[in-house]
């Protein structure tokens, strides 16, 4: 009878999620500084990409306008 209580009790700890280490409200927000990183170089590709090719994307809107105003 011993074994059934004691089997019985893992069971129920397992499916209550009772005796688990629950997280602090700190490891909820994230990787802060992963964001950032990930933000300031999506930027920073955008920023080249523009300098690169400022001329053709001009071209490209004009053309695309002035198609739909045609």
């Amino acid at each position: 009878m011993n074994h059934l209580t004691l089997l019985l009790a893992r069971c129920w700890l397992a499916l209550t999620g009772a005796g688990t280490d629950r997280r602090d409200d700190r490891d909820e927000r994230g990787d802060v500084p992963g964001w950032v990183l990930v933000t300031v170089m999506t930027a920073g590709l955008v920023a080249v990409i523009w300098g690169i090719a400022d001329d053709e994307l001009s071209a490209l809107l004009r053309d695309a306008l002035s198609s739909v105003s045609n």
